[in-house]
């Protein structure tokens, strides 16, 4: 049987989902690549991966695609991985300079910055340190595990998730997955398993992990990071695509 090529986040809050593929026969399966979020997607998107854990943004880039999982990257609340970091109030933002590997989270910045604090500020794809500026209405998009930290660095901290929270009032999926191709059902079902033997063995997962000063990854992966792609999620998901469709209108 031809392996299924798979492309997964490489950051800490997909680790779960790594553990459980390694730790089941689905491993033997599989062509596993461990990817930024943005090669993720374009991986699918170039039919490079039959299946990929993608900002959901990037859906809006394939021609056909299926949510083929009963999990997702999510958050009900404060993710604590995803933000704005900002040196000056939110309404007062007049430069953001993007995440060079974000797809969602740049977007959802976008979504949140024009209907929930009702500004447009000038877009920066490609500062040559993104993360730095001294001008006082800069700011700037990071995700994933270089934000662990941070939080105490910058005057003004927004967590998108918590954002879009207070925003639309529902949860929020970051990324899926997502299929490029139709996809067989015993594979999936043996592919859920393994998923969910991951988040079900996180305790196990954390003695192998390293500890860090900073930033609580137990907490992170067991109450911040919420895996289950519920109908409430599936319901932001297609908000949030009809609110990226009127980004530029």
């Amino acid at each position: 049987m031809k392996k299924i090529r798979i492309s997964a986040v490489s950051y800490t809050n997909t680790k779960p989902f790594i553990y459980g593929i390694e730790h089941s026969n689905i491993l033997n399966k599989i062509d596993l690549s461990l990817d930024m979020p943005s090669d993720c997607a374009q991986k699918l998107i170039d039919d490079e991966a039959d299946i990929g854990l993608i900002p959901v943004a990037a859906i809006l880039s394939l021609p056909v695609w299926n949510i083929v999982s009963d999990y997702c990257i999510g958050a009900n609340g404060a993710v604590n991985s995803v933000f704005i970091f900002s040196n000056c109030e939110a309404k007062d933002i007049k430069t953001l300079q993007l995440d060079p590997e974000s797809r969602s989270s740049n977007n959802l910045a976008r979504v949140l910055l024009k209907n929930h604090w009702k500004v447009n500020p000038e877009l920066v794809t490609s500062a040559a340190d993104y993360t730095t500026s001294t001008d006082a209405n800069t700011a700037f998009v990071q995700i994933g595990d270089r934000t662990f930290g941070k939080k105490e660095q910058y005057p003004y901290v927004y967590d998108l998730a918590e954002e879009w929270l207070n925003f639309s009032g529902l949860p929020f999926v970051f990324a899926a997955w997502v299929a490029n191709k139709n996809i067989p059902k015993d594979f999936m079902d043996e592919f859920n398993q393994a998923l969910k033997f991951g988040l079900d063995n996180r305790a196990e997962l954390f003695k192998e992990m390293p500890k860090r000063d900073d930033f609580d990854v137990e907490d992170y992966l067991m109450h911040k990071i919420d895996f289950e792609l519920t109908d409430n999620k599936e319901r932001a998901l297609h908000l949030f695509h009809n609110y990226i469709k009127q980004l530029d209108k």
